[in-house]
């Protein structure tokens, strides 16, 4: 699985212990999934093109690095991915932002998409796809099946937790998608959440049941 990276950077680690903990507060953790994203992005940007440029300091010229290539767009899986996007953007302002809405039904554990609002060049942008959770892999599946239907060939894929089974789900749909986690879980229970996981992640981020 030469495209799966697990992000196991220290402080990431160590923000997604508190981050599991039944006791910590729907405040504590909508910052946390903000700041685990925002340092995920780092590892996950590695590498977007750059290209030469000359700036003019107080002093000398600088023979600098900025950013080439395609533009950029941000794609939370609603509702929980919403909880990535802020910090993200915070880094890439220009980036713009897509929305895939989809629910997993409670039957048969499938998605369901109810709502998809794209940019208009979305197909020429390299597209960075966020979502706290990764558990059947149904709602990335569904997602990048709609992305690429838009012409989109550059994804990227960004989940704080996962699962071997949706992760395996993924790689065997889309195989030239990266996947970037903080951490792969032990399997999913019987009602397909991530075991030992953290709960269900939109309840927690915008404190509903």
């Amino acid at each position: 699985m030469s495209n799966i990276f697990v992000v196991d950077h220290p402080l990431i680690q160590h923000k997604l212990s508190i981050l599991r903990n039944k006791e910590t507060t729907v405040k504590e953790f909508r910052e946390l999934v903000g700041e685990i994203s925002a340092l995920m992005f780092y590892e996950a940007s590695r590498n977007l093109p750059t290209q030469d440029i000359d700036v003019e300091t107080p002093l000398a010229i600088a023979h600098c690095k900025q950013l080439a290539g395609k533009k950029l767009a941000i794609v939370p899986i609603l509702r929980a991915g919403l909880g990535m996007v802020d910090t993200i953007v915070s880094l890439l302002p220009s980036a713009k932002i897509g929305h895939i809405g989809l629910y997993r039904d409670p039957e048969t554990h499938k998605p369901v998409e109810y709502f998809c609002k794209l940019p208009d060049d979305i197909g020429n942008r390299r597209v960075f796809v966020v979502d706290p959770m990764l558990a059947t892999g149904g709602s990335a599946i569904a997602a990048l099946d709609a992305l690429k239907s838009h012409g989109c060939r550059h994804i990227t894929m960004m989940n704080i937790l996962g699962c071997p089974e949706g992760v395996a789900a993924v790689q065997a749909a889309h195989p030239d998608v990266d996947l970037y986690l903080a951490c792969i879980d032990e399997k999913l229970n019987e009602h397909a959440y991530i075991l030992p996981g953290l709960g269900d992640a939109g309840d927690r981020i915008f404190g509903t049941k």
